[in-house]
């Protein structure tokens, strides 16, 4: 039996690298802004059932986001694009439907018609093009989600949030003993630091 459905839950599907932190950031926060709340893979164990729970982590959210921004070939050997975007967006929308009132879906991307070509199965659909920018991540999520949010946060107060988060960001890892801002731990220290600085705004 799936989970029950987080109304205001919204699974981001990202890459986690160092080149994406800026952008990991701009979804915690413009989503936070939006009174929504992210959900991410960070922090799922390894083993024969992660994939068990990367799909209850999407039936439990009832939107998603997956920015298939990392199409391209890695530098490191053997140099090889990255599959899990595109291979959980297309867990998401066979989810999506079969249960169509329970999810929605977006598609994000840094280069407009890239999709076309990269993932021709998705034509008819159109992606958030965020042109790899924080303002752009910012602008796209408030598309995607103009007509569901009754909250109305603009651009530049989500900037102002970013920064202030932005300015915190080396603080709040080191507080909590991490490596690296893609750890589960940090998730979501960030997104209660989103949601306390917009509160205090």
């Amino acid at each position: 039996m799936p989970p029950p459905v987080r109304p205001n839950a919204v699974f981001v599907n990202i890459p986690y690298d160092e080149g994406f932190r800026s952008l990991y950031l701009a979804y915690i926060v413009g989503l936070t802004h939006l009174g929504l709340e992210p959900r991410a893979t960070l922090g799922i164990p390894g083993g024969e059932r992660r994939l068990d729970r990367i799909l209850a982590l999407i039936q439990s959210c009832r939107y998603s986001i997956h920015d298939l921004s990392r199409v391209q070939l890695d530098r490191n050997p053997p140099r090889t694009p990255r599959f899990n975007m595109p291979f959980e967006l297309g867990l998401t929308v066979t989810w999506a439907k079969l249960n169509p009132s329970q999810h929605s879906w977006f598609v994000f991307e840094t280069k407009a018609r890239r999709v076309q070509k990269s993932l021709s199965d998705l034509d008819g659909s159109d992606p958030n093009i965020h042109d790899g920018t924080v303002e752009g991540v910012m602008g796209e999520i408030c598309n995607a989600f103009v007509r569901s949010r009754a909250a109305r946060p603009n651009v530049p107060e989500m900037m102002r949030t970013y920064r202030g988060l932005s300015r915190k960001l080396n603080a709040i890892t080191a507080a909590a003993g991490a490596r690296s801002v893609f750890e589960a731990r940090i998730f979501d220290d960030l997104c209660f630091a989103a949601k306390a600085a917009i509160s205090h705004a």
